[in-house]
Formats: structure tokens, C-alpha cells, sequence
């Protein structure tokens, strides 16, 4: 790509772009592979979202995450088997094996990983990181070993629900919504496998009375939980979002809070709303437990100004546009995720 191109392909002002040297962003959940399986997507080349309004995929792939100064990206590794053989272990077993091949084929570009360290390694050396995290606790099958051997794969958080029910919890809504019930002793068996191999809780998706029980297991263990890609109530009810006793439930463990980039969740169209959810959280619960969490891929429409990876320096001009400092930005870019990370430890792979 020439210099032409690069710069019409530059989103942000100067300001921006220069937070995102110093903060290469984080993004906690993007479901490309799920598209990588079903139909080939190549994450190497650049894509345009195929659908009128950006909508449902398209959103990222390695070039695209280089120009939107992302410094890590989290794939979720969807839990169905839709267009593939076999079940829900088998689609998150060849997900990760995309994911493998590709790091593999592109080592200066894209290094998986599973710790801060990883992270840090590889933005120091030009490439984008990625880490892996589980869509739904489906995957196991009813297994809790699974967890170790997911662990051992690489995947460094797991969602303990999606859209239906699952042997551990039920959904916030879904098939098998049930609002009267918490996790399963199953559910509670898997928690526990998650903080004694280092995989993170993901509440994303979950009930609230599974997400209140989750969150007082891994406070006592002093593991935090994250909820990768969400609204928040407090902000624009919606029965997606979670509410202030939930985000206070993620602060008491140290975790974070990934803000979904969603007009249907967050009540607007542009990063308005993105930053206007971000901003109720950071007065809630303060500024460590700020996070972005895109869901780009994810069978959504983005708002227009952030329509794929590459413009997220027009989130980072609109938290500058609302005051917001340069050390607070970069919390939310990148730290605060970085700290949950150092605060889960693992081994890491390879």
C-alpha cells in the first residue's frame, strides 16, 4: 500500500492516532473465524463489509486491525456447528485451528498469545496479537476437563452462555431463558475449572442471577471476570445490557467491561453512544474497568463511523472530544484489559 492509499485509509486526527501508538488498543471480542470456518474468509486480505450498512461481517482482518492501531484482538470462537460437521467441541476445535495456521503463515503479522507479556512482545515487534476466548459453554459438551484442554490450545477466556440454555446457566435471553435460575452445579464445577487453569469467566450473554453467582465464586478465588461485549442499562435499557449492580458485581472482582459497538444496544447510532456507555461506567464503578468489546463479525451492524476495525481512532477522537485524558483513554485502549491479564496467570504457550 502506498503513502496515497495509507492516508485515505487513516481514520482519526493526529491526536488520536498518536494515543493508539502509545496505547495499541484492545478489543475483546470479534467472531471473524466463525466466518473463516463457514466460508473461507481470509483474515491476510482486506475486505469490504459485503452487505448494504456493514452489516454482519466483513468488519476485521489483519490489514484493517494495522491501520485502526489495534494492538491485540480477542477472536471469539463461536459455540455452534452450523456449515461444519460434527458438534459445538468440534466447530471451537477447527476455529483455533484457523487461528493456528494463520499465526503460523503470517508470523510477522499476527502472534497468538495468551498473556500481557505475549501482547507486549509482539507489538514491540510489529504484530498485531491474538488471544482466544470461547462463545458459549456449549463447546465443553459436559465435560469440565475440556476448560484444561482449551487452556492448553490457548483459549484464554471462556462465555459461559450465548443464545440457548447450556449445561452450565441459561441466557439472558434465548432458548431456555429461565430468569428464576442461577448456574448449574455443573456451571459452578466450571467456574472453578476456569480460575484453577487460568481461564478467564466471560459473563457475557448470561442471566443475571448466573452472572451475580459467578461473579461471588471468582471474588473469593481473586479471579477476576470480564463481560466482553455489552451495553449497559444505565445508559439505555435494553435487555441485552447489564445494570449497575452487575457492573459493580465485575469491579468487585477486578474485572472489566467490554462496550459493544451495537446502535440497537446502546441507544444510538455513532460513537456518541459508544462513549456515552463507557462514561456510565467509569462513574459507576471508575476508571480501571472500562474496556471495548466490538462484537465486529458478529452478525451486527456497526455504527457508520465505526463501520470496521480500521476507524477506531474515531472512538478515541470522541473521548478526546468529551474531555477525556490521554492516561483514561489509554485505560480503556488498553490497560485495563492488560491488568486483567497479568492478574489470571498462565504459562504461556510455546
Amino acid at each position: 500500500m502506498n503513502d496515497r492509499e495509507k492516508k485515505a485509509r487513516s481514520f482519526g486526527s493526529p491526536d488520536a492516532r498518536a494515543l493508539h501508538e502509545a496505547y495499541p488498543a484492545i478489543d475483546l471480542h470479534d467472531d471473524v473465524l466463525m466466518w473463516a470456518r463457514w466460508a473461507g474468509y481470509d483474515l491476510a486480505k482486506r475486505h469490504r463489509p459485503p452487505l448494504p450498512d456493514n452489516r454482519w461481517l466483513g468488519h476485521v482482518d489483519l490489514p484493517r486491525l494495522r491501520e485502526g492501531g489495534v494492538g491485540a484482538q480477542f477472536f471469539g470462537l463461536v459455540s455452534l456447528p452450523v456449515f461444519g460437521h460434527g458438534g459445538c467441541f468440534r466447530a471451537v476445535d477447527e476455529q483455533i485451528d484457523i487461528l493456528d495456521a494463520f499465526a503460523a503463515e503470517h508470523p510477522d503479522g499476527m502472534r497468538k498469545t495468551r498473556t500481557a507479556e505475549g501482547i507486549e512482545r509482539a507489538n514491540r515487534d510489529g504484530a498485531v496479537a491474538a488471544l482466544l476466548g470461547i462463545e458459549g459453554a456449549h463447546a465443553l459438551e459436559g465435560d469440565a476437563d475440556r476448560v484444561g484442554y482449551f487452556a492448553g490450545r490457548g483459549v484464554r477466556y471462556l462465555g459461559l452462555s450465548h443464545f440457548s440454555a447450556n449445561a452450565t446457566c441459561f441466557p439472558a435471553k434465548g432458548r431456555g431463558r429461565d430468569d428464576s435460575q442461577g448456574l448449574t452445579a455443573f456451571g459452578r464445577e466450571v467456574v472453578e475449572a476456569c480460575i484453577a487453569s487460568g481461564v478467564i469467566v466471560d459473563l457475557a450473554h448470561i442471566n443475571k442471577k448466573g452472572f451475580m453467582e459467578a461473579c461471588a465464586i471468582c471474588r473469593v478465588y481473586g479471579a477476576p471476570v470480564i463481560v466482553s461485549h455489552t451495553g449497559v442499562a444505565g445508559a439505555h435499557e435494553h435487555w441485552r445490557n447489564i445494570d449497575d449492580d452487575q457492573l459493580r458485581a465485575v469491579s468487585s472482582t477486578g474485572g472489566v467491561v467490554g462496550v459493544i459497538f451495537v446502535p440497537n444496544f446502546l441507544g444510538g447510532p455513532g460513537t456518541e453512544a459508544v462513549v456515552k456507555h463507557l462514561r456510565h461506567i467509569v462513574s459507576v464503578v471508575g476508571q480501571d474497568h472500562a474496556a471495548l468489546g466490538s462484537d465486529y463479525d458478529g452478525m451486527v451492524t456497526p455504527p457508520a463511523d465505526l463501520a470496521d476495525i480500521s476507524m477506531l481512532p474515531n472512538l478515541t477522537d470522541a473521548l478526546l472530544g468529551d474531555r477525556w485524558s490521554a492516561e483514561l483513554v489509554g485505560k480503556v485502549l488498553r490497560s485495563n484489559v492488560l491488568r486483567v491479564l497479568r492478574d489470571t496467570p498462565v504459562k504461556e504457550n510455546g
